[in-house]
């Protein structure tokens, strides 16, 4: 069966007062997204290094109670920075504070000032795939043990694109897999994706094929359709979060009938 198209934006929570990205989100919401994501650093990524940013899941708490109609999730959460229980009752806790519109977004982390800064220790690309591998089994077991469970099965979208490890954790637990990378790329690791699925027994074609866009569906959007995608997220950063390319990709979703 085809995934409909849906979708998303990243309002990146940095450089902005909290005002601004909760106008942000309520503007989001009625334009029609279909996701809302933020992203879970310390410090801002582009701009002044040292400007304002503000905390991830916290955030995700108060979107939502503020939203009422969208999935909200992070693009994505960094596996070190929580114990993997911990960020397990957050999400179970998120997921009933919106009525069942979480989606755990997760990854292996990279961004080196965030540990450095924060006390958490960097280790090697091979430790961090290793621990989300490990992370995602807890986390999967603690939704299971939580009183009340959760209102769905939350679904699990994981960003990354190594083709040995990463992606066969996506493979073992992912309902969607955020791709980095151009056309080319997605196409060959989405293959990898789904050699990995038939390996570890699972019709790995199921999980949703995830990108960000950064140009307008005129340009970019029959070429990503035809590789299967079928979750397009525009990044907005502040403190104006200019949605004018969000808003064609929306048009363009909803001209498709």
């Amino acid at each position: 069966m085809t995934k409909p198209v849906r979708i998303g934006v990243q309002l990146q929570p940095q450089q902005a007062d909290y005002a601004q990205i909760r106008d942000a989100v309520r503007r989001a919401e009625d334009m029609g997204v279909d996701v809302v994501f933020n992203w879970d650093h310390f410090f801002p990524l582009y701009g002044d290094p040292d400007g304002k940013h503000f905390e991830c899941w916290t955030m995700l708490g108060a979107w939502a109670e503020q939203t009422s109609r969208v999935e909200i999730g992070a693009l994505v959460t960094c596996n070190s920075y929580r114990n993997p229980e911990l960020l397990a009752d957050m999400a179970r806790t998120v997921d009933h504070i919106s009525g069942g519109r979480l989606i755990l977004g997760i990854g292996a982390g990279w961004f080196e000032k965030d540990y450095d800064q924060f006390g958490y220790e960097f280790g090697t690309a091979g430790s961090r795939i290793a621990a989300l591998g490990e992370a995602l089994p807890r986390i999967k077991a603690r939704w299971a043990a939580g009183n009340p469970a959760p209102t769905r099965q939350i679904p699990i979208l994981i960003g990354g694109g190594g083709e040995r490890k990463t992606l066969r954790i996506v493979a073992e637990h992912a309902d969607a897999w955020h791709s980095f990378g151009d056309l080319e790329t997605l196409t060959r690791k989405s293959a990898i994706l789904d050699e990995h699925g038939a390996a570890v027994g699972r019709d790995a074609t199921v999980i949703e094929r995830s990108v960000a866009v950064d140009a307008p569906p005129s340009q970019v959007a029959d070429a990503l359709v035809a590789a299967g995608v079928t979750l397009f997220t525009i990044g907005a950063g502040g403190p104006d979060y200019d949605l004018s390319l969000l808003q064609q990709w929306i048009d363009w979703r909803d001209s498709r009938g």
